[in-house]
């Protein structure tokens, strides 16, 4: 830290010698050459005394003008003008000042050329840095050869290709050369940007990569929808280069800062803004106390996000663990604070298996609103562990809603999967149960019970895509099931997003099934993730087979038909019509009595009594 200050306070000196020197210089080539020539002779005896206070006032203004506090790789018009106003005020404070001595010591025309000298030259002292930079003569560049350098080809020649531009110059961790900018709009094309070609449309920007030698694509355009987006990424597919972006403006927070970020599998299988009624979202959650269990894990943390959006009176979080809740618990504090919300954010520690646990919660609490997304997820492990799967899914799911029901909770939704659907594995039948206890419950209880369906999300713990980045990190392989494997896919803001806006539909009992587009191909996801990270798929990095794990499907079943299911009031977002509710009060204390002193299989045979549908895979079964 002194050494720190150290180097501070000769910074600052040195600046202030500089400064001496060139408004000594500015006022002495003035004095020396332009007042003889006017016919003004300055008598040298006073030079010293004059240049003294000349000297104190014109530091004085720098510094009250901030211009000795200036970060200099970031130099720009602000601190122009404000060089430009020190000047002008010490000159006319000078001028005033000698007036009222009544010294004609300088004539006003003499300041005609001491103003913009010493502006020129205060200015140039301050901008060397930013000259060097831009030159690529500053000591980071001359330790790079032309060989460190990726050639890089930014999509927008505005503001934000602008601000790349700026970012590589001054960032030394960034080894880009930007070679051109490409934009669509025609008044551009053919002109240049900081000396750089700007071509286009962006259509054509494909031939660059070739002909530049093209090894990273910046996309600097934050405008973009995320059709355009998309289509943008898809035109360098058949390349070898890296592709990254800038924020888009609606991914942007008050705080966020701008920097050059990967570019995510999501931003090619996202599906554009989720419409949703802000005003019965507000309605539903303003004022409330709303209960999120799982509220540390990918779609309950984001779920306490976006309802801390909507202003509840206290947010209650949570999970067994520990880790991820106190982040989360973090991010959710800071946000409260920076925002100045009212909401009460409460963390807690537990299992909703342990049902006198949960109930202290209900019970001190009194939740209006429960989310329950806790939840064991991961199909191969569930199948050794069914134990498990029935005492957090099951139990877990009939504790949480038999606390809703006594303490009056108005609405409670369980996050629910496509796994459910006539499943294979025994995570899949457990959450089959899941819904069956919340539609048993809404049939005997003054409580909203309701169910939200959905296939997997990008980016959660556990899919596939965090998994594929680590092996394309390792330089692979990347290892899929089944060339043929198809999966839904949706993102964790969309998810939520509607998860929430079920809840506001919810009248009881009701099964909601969200839209989630047509199915990817595993073997796709896997080809353009290795795309995205600049490589070639099985060139560069393999994708090996390895066979389906215990438990798993091929194809992953919504049964959303949108001739049969009802409508809601959001296009993406459906109810399943459903029979008439079974009691499962019998069924839950046969689980308690014997799931724990019974073997893997006869776990799964015994879940398969209320999941009916269940296929069990015999060679999954751990005995």
């Amino acid at each position: 830290m002194n050494i720190k200050n150290h180097r501070n306070n000769f910074r600052l000196l040195a600046f202030v010698l500089m400064d001496v020197m060139i408004i000594s210089f500015s006022y002495w080539i003035g004095i020396t050459y332009i007042s003889p020539i006017e016919g003004n002779f300055f008598d040298i005896d006073y030079w010293y005394f004059y240049i003294i206070v000349i000297v104190v006032i014109k530091i004085i203004c720098l510094a009250i003008f901030n211009l000795y506090k200036l970060l200099l790789d970031f130099v720009g018009f602000s601190e122009v003008m404000r060089v430009l106003l020190s000047t002008i005020l010490s000159s006319s404070i000078i001028f005033v000042l000698f007036q009222l001595t009544n010294k004609t010591v300088f004539p006003p025309y003499l300041f005609v050329f001491t103003i913009p000298v010493e502006f020129v030259l205060l200015l140039a002292v301050r901008f060397t840095k930013r000259i060097f930079i831009s030159l690529g003569l500053n000591s980071s560049s001359r330790s790079k050869s032309p060989k460190d350098y990726v050639n890089t080809l930014v999509i927008g020649a505005g503001s934000g290709g602008k601000l790349v531009l700026d970012e590589v110059l001054k960032n030394k961790r960034l080894n880009n050369k930007i070679i051109a900018f490409a934009d669509d709009d025609e008044e551009k094309i053919g002109k240049r940007l900081n000396g750089i070609i700007i071509v286009g449309p962006i259509a054509n920007s494909i031939k660059l990569v070739d002909k530049y030698n093209i090894g990273e694509v910046i996309i600097a355009i934050a405008s973009l929808d995320s059709e355009r987006l998309r289509e943008i990424i898809e035109l360098f597919d058949i390349k070898k280069v890296k592709i990254r972006r800038l924020p888009l403006m609606t991914e942007l927070r008050s705080d966020s800062y701008r920097n050059i970020i990967d570019i995510k599998i999501e931003d090619l299988l996202s599906r554009g803004v989720v419409q949703l009624n802000n005003t019965g979202l507000t309605d539903f959650i303003r004022g409330k106390t709303v209960l999120v269990t799982g509220g540390g894990g990918s779609i309950g943390s984001e779920l306490c996000a976006q309802i801390l959006n909507y202003s509840p009176k206290a947010l209650i979080i949570f999970d067994i663990y520990e880790n991820t809740t106190y982040n989360v618990q973090l991010e959710l504090q800071k946000r409260i604070e920076e925002e100045m919300l009212e909401t009460k954010l409460i963390t807690l520690i537990g299992s909703v298996y342990n049902d006198k646990r949960i109930e202290s919660v209900f019970k001190d609490y009194l939740p209006q609103l429960v989310f329950h997304a806790a939840a064991y997820k991961h199909v191969p492990l569930m199948e050794d562990s069914a134990v498990e799967a029935v005492r957090t899914n099951v139990l877990g799911t009939y504790n949480v809603a038999r606390l809703s029901d006594k303490y009056h909770v108005e609405k409670m939704v369980l996050v629910s999967t496509d796994k459910a659907v006539r499943p294979t594995n025994v995570m899949g039948a457990t959450k089959s149960i899941c819904e069956k206890i919340i539609q048993y419950f809404s049939s005997i209880s003054d409580t909203s019970f309701a169910a939200v369906r959905f296939g997997n999300v990008l980016g959660s713990n556990g899919s596939v895509v965090p998994l594929f980045k680590k092996q394309i990190d390792a330089g692979g392989p990347v290892t899929i099931t089944d060339k043929n494997i198809t999966r839904y896919f949706m993102t964790i803001p969309e998810a939520v997003s509607l998860i929430l806006q079920s809840g506001v539909y919810a009248t009881g009992g009701e099964i909601f099934i969200l839209d989630m587009g047509e199915p990817v191909k595993i073997y796709d996801l896997a080809e353009k993730m290795i795309r995205l990270s600049g490589y070639v798929p099985h060139v560069d990095i393999k994708i090996k087979e390895i066979g389906l794990r215990p438990g798993e499907k091929l194809f992953e079943e919504l049964l959303l038909d949108r001739e049969t299911h009802m409508k809601t009031e959001n296009d993406k977002i459906f109810i399943e019509r459903n029979g008439k509710p079974k009691s499962i009060d019998e069924f839950i204390n046969e689980v308690k009595q014997e799931f724990e002193v019974i073997n893997n299989h006869d776990v799964k045979v015994l879940v398969q009594k209320l999941a009916t549908t269940y296929i069990i895979d015999d060679k999954s079964s751990n005995e």
